[in-house]
Protein backbone atom coordinates (compact mmCIF):
# COMPACT_ATOMS: atom_id res chain seq x y z
CA UNK A 1 0.00 0.00 0.00
CA UNK A 2 1.30 3.48 -0.56
CA UNK A 3 1.83 5.81 2.28
CA UNK A 4 1.08 9.83 2.40
CA UNK A 5 3.55 11.96 4.57
CA UNK A 6 1.19 14.52 5.46
CA UNK A 7 0.84 16.85 7.98
CA UNK A 8 -2.39 19.17 8.79
CA UNK A 9 -3.31 22.73 7.34
CA UNK A 10 -0.56 22.53 4.79
CA UNK A 11 0.20 21.84 1.28
CA UNK A 12 -0.57 18.16 1.30
CA UNK A 13 -4.14 19.01 2.54
CA UNK A 14 -5.02 18.95 -0.76
CA UNK A 15 -3.72 15.50 -1.52
CA UNK A 16 -6.57 14.31 0.98
CA UNK A 17 -8.85 16.17 -1.03
CA UNK A 18 -7.81 14.45 -3.99
CA UNK A 19 -8.12 11.18 -2.39
CA UNK A 20 -11.34 11.79 -0.75
CA UNK A 21 -12.34 13.25 -4.27
CA UNK A 22 -11.37 9.90 -5.88
CA UNK A 23 -12.86 8.15 -2.95
CA UNK A 24 -9.31 6.60 -2.25
CA UNK A 25 -8.40 7.54 1.34
CA UNK A 26 -8.69 3.83 2.27
CA UNK A 27 -6.11 2.75 -0.67
CA UNK A 28 -3.24 5.02 0.60
CA UNK A 29 -1.76 4.50 4.01
CA UNK A 30 -1.46 8.16 5.45
CA UNK A 31 1.43 8.65 8.27
CA UNK A 32 1.29 12.07 10.16
CA UNK A 33 4.66 14.14 10.45
CA UNK A 34 5.38 17.32 11.85
CA UNK A 35 6.91 20.02 9.67
CA UNK A 36 8.52 23.18 10.29
CA UNK A 37 5.67 26.00 10.50
CA UNK A 38 5.77 29.77 9.06
CA UNK A 39 5.17 30.88 12.47
CA UNK A 40 8.19 29.39 14.26
CA UNK A 41 6.38 26.13 15.87
CA UNK A 42 6.79 22.81 14.65
CA UNK A 43 10.16 20.86 13.58
CA UNK A 44 11.72 18.71 10.98
CA UNK A 45 10.31 15.36 11.31
CA UNK A 46 13.14 12.09 11.29
CA UNK A 47 10.52 9.78 10.10
CA UNK A 48 9.41 12.28 6.55
CA UNK A 49 11.48 11.18 3.64
CA UNK A 50 11.52 14.33 1.81
CA UNK A 51 15.13 15.43 1.42
CA UNK A 52 14.22 18.61 2.78
CA UNK A 53 11.37 17.41 5.18
CA UNK A 54 8.73 19.11 3.42
CA UNK A 55 5.39 17.42 2.89
CA UNK A 56 3.55 16.00 0.71
CA UNK A 57 5.42 12.90 0.11
CA UNK A 58 3.88 9.65 -0.95
CA UNK A 59 6.26 6.42 -0.91
CA UNK A 60 5.18 3.35 -3.27
CA UNK A 61 7.49 0.62 -3.11
CA UNK A 62 11.10 1.95 -3.58
CA UNK A 63 9.28 5.09 -5.44
CA UNK A 64 9.49 8.34 -3.27
CA UNK A 65 7.94 10.92 -4.64
CA UNK A 66 7.45 14.45 -3.70
CA UNK A 67 5.87 17.54 -5.26
CA UNK A 68 1.94 18.07 -4.86
CA UNK A 69 1.78 18.29 -9.15
CA UNK A 70 3.66 14.78 -9.36
CA UNK A 71 2.32 13.19 -6.44
CA UNK A 72 -1.15 14.14 -7.84
CA UNK A 73 -0.30 12.89 -11.58
CA UNK A 74 1.18 9.81 -9.79
CA UNK A 75 -1.85 9.01 -7.96
CA UNK A 76 -4.97 9.97 -10.38
CA UNK A 77 -2.79 7.37 -13.55
CA UNK A 78 -2.72 5.31 -10.36
CA UNK A 79 -6.08 4.92 -8.59
CA UNK A 80 -8.10 7.36 -11.02
CA UNK A 81 -10.79 6.28 -13.18
CA UNK A 82 -9.51 8.68 -15.58
CA UNK A 83 -13.04 10.87 -14.39
CA UNK A 84 -10.55 12.85 -11.64
CA UNK A 85 -7.80 13.32 -14.34
CA UNK A 86 -7.56 12.00 -18.13
CA UNK A 87 -4.73 9.20 -18.42
CA UNK A 88 -2.14 8.79 -21.33
CA UNK A 89 -4.03 8.44 -24.51
CA UNK A 90 -7.53 10.16 -23.20
CA UNK A 91 -8.97 13.50 -24.32
CA UNK A 92 -7.82 15.89 -22.48
CA UNK A 93 -4.72 14.89 -21.02
CA UNK A 94 -2.29 17.32 -22.45
CA UNK A 95 -4.64 20.01 -21.18
CA UNK A 96 -4.58 18.26 -17.97
CA UNK A 97 -0.52 18.42 -17.64
CA UNK A 98 -0.48 21.93 -18.38
CA UNK A 99 -2.61 22.54 -15.91
CA UNK A 100 -0.48 21.00 -13.52
CA UNK A 101 2.59 22.14 -14.31
CA UNK A 102 1.74 25.78 -14.80
CA UNK A 103 0.69 25.78 -10.80
CA UNK A 104 4.00 24.81 -10.04
CA UNK A 105 6.09 26.96 -12.42
CA UNK A 106 4.07 29.60 -12.63
CA UNK A 107 1.15 30.32 -10.06
CA UNK A 108 2.74 29.35 -6.70
CA UNK A 109 5.91 31.50 -7.42
CA UNK A 110 3.20 34.44 -8.77
CA UNK A 111 1.55 34.04 -5.22
CA UNK A 112 4.60 33.65 -2.92
CA UNK A 113 6.42 36.92 -4.29
CA UNK A 114 3.50 38.82 -4.26
CA UNK A 115 2.91 37.70 -0.82
CA UNK A 116 6.47 39.01 0.45
CA UNK A 117 6.18 42.24 -1.35
CA UNK A 118 8.57 41.77 -4.01
CA UNK A 119 8.49 42.76 -7.50
CA UNK A 120 12.19 42.60 -10.25
CA UNK A 121 11.79 42.62 -13.78
CA UNK A 122 13.30 39.01 -13.55
CA UNK A 123 10.26 37.94 -11.74
CA UNK A 124 7.69 39.51 -14.11
CA UNK A 125 9.20 38.38 -17.25
CA UNK A 126 9.45 34.59 -16.19
CA UNK A 127 6.52 34.45 -14.48
CA UNK A 128 4.37 37.32 -15.49
CA UNK A 129 1.78 38.40 -12.52
CA UNK A 130 -0.97 38.29 -10.70
CA UNK A 131 -3.15 40.30 -13.38
CA UNK A 132 -2.00 37.78 -16.35
CA UNK A 133 -2.60 34.68 -13.40
CA UNK A 134 -6.21 36.00 -13.38
CA UNK A 135 -6.59 36.16 -16.81
CA UNK A 136 -5.51 32.88 -17.59
CA UNK A 137 -7.61 31.32 -15.20
CA UNK A 138 -11.05 33.57 -16.17
CA UNK A 139 -10.36 32.84 -20.03
CA UNK A 140 -10.59 29.13 -18.75
CA UNK A 141 -13.59 29.07 -16.84
CA UNK A 142 -15.99 31.35 -19.14
CA UNK A 143 -18.72 29.31 -19.60
CA UNK A 144 -17.76 26.14 -17.94
CA UNK A 145 -17.97 25.38 -13.78
CA UNK A 146 -14.12 24.09 -13.83
CA UNK A 147 -11.16 23.74 -15.58
CA UNK A 148 -11.85 21.06 -17.71
CA UNK A 149 -15.39 20.99 -17.82
CA UNK A 150 -18.17 19.96 -16.22
CA UNK A 151 -16.75 18.25 -13.00
CA UNK A 152 -13.88 18.57 -11.17
CA UNK A 153 -10.38 17.13 -11.51
CA UNK A 154 -7.08 17.70 -9.77
CA UNK A 155 -6.19 20.36 -11.98
CA UNK A 156 -8.86 22.08 -9.78
CA UNK A 157 -7.72 20.63 -6.35
CA UNK A 158 -4.57 22.20 -7.10
CA UNK A 159 -4.87 25.32 -8.30
CA UNK A 160 -7.72 26.12 -6.27
CA UNK A 161 -5.96 25.38 -2.78
CA UNK A 162 -4.33 28.97 -2.44
CA UNK A 163 -7.50 30.54 -2.69
CA UNK A 164 -9.05 28.36 -0.27
CA UNK A 165 -6.13 28.68 2.30
CA UNK A 166 -5.55 32.49 1.42
CA UNK A 167 -8.93 33.82 0.55
CA UNK A 168 -7.45 37.42 0.51
CA UNK A 169 -5.83 36.15 -2.72
CA UNK A 170 -8.36 35.30 -4.39
CA UNK A 171 -8.72 36.90 -7.30
CA UNK A 172 -11.54 39.86 -7.67
CA UNK A 173 -13.18 38.49 -10.83
CA UNK A 174 -17.05 36.57 -10.57
CA UNK A 175 -15.97 33.69 -12.35
CA UNK A 176 -12.98 33.19 -10.55
CA UNK A 177 -14.81 33.68 -7.38
CA UNK A 178 -17.64 31.41 -8.40
CA UNK A 179 -15.13 28.51 -8.78
CA UNK A 180 -13.47 29.01 -5.43
CA UNK A 181 -17.05 28.60 -3.68
CA UNK A 182 -18.19 25.89 -5.98
CA UNK A 183 -14.47 23.86 -5.13
CA UNK A 184 -15.21 25.15 -1.69
CA UNK A 185 -18.50 22.98 -1.05
CA UNK A 186 -17.02 20.10 -2.19
CA UNK A 187 -18.12 17.31 0.15
CA UNK A 188 -13.98 16.34 -0.58
CA UNK A 189 -12.86 19.76 0.97
CA UNK A 190 -14.86 19.21 4.09
CA UNK A 191 -14.02 15.89 4.77
CA UNK A 192 -10.23 16.76 4.58
CA UNK A 193 -11.26 19.63 6.72
CA UNK A 194 -12.49 16.91 9.24
CA UNK A 195 -9.61 14.93 8.83
CA UNK A 196 -7.07 17.77 9.41
CA UNK A 197 -8.70 18.47 12.72
CA UNK A 198 -9.13 15.19 14.17
CA UNK A 199 -5.36 15.19 13.75
CA UNK A 200 -4.39 18.19 15.66
CA UNK A 201 -6.95 16.85 18.17
CA UNK A 202 -4.69 13.90 19.11
CA UNK A 203 -1.57 15.57 18.68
Amino acid sequence: MMTLFHSPQSRSTRIIRLLDEMGARDRVSIRPVAIPRRDGTGARDTANPHPEGKVPVLVDGGEVITESNAIMLYLTDTLGDGRIGPRHGEAGRGTYLAWLAWYGNVVEPVMVTAAAGLSHPFLTSSFRGQTELAARLSDALAGRPFLMGTHPTAADILLVSPFLFFPDFTPDVPVIRDWVKRCGILPSTTSAAAFDEDIMAVA
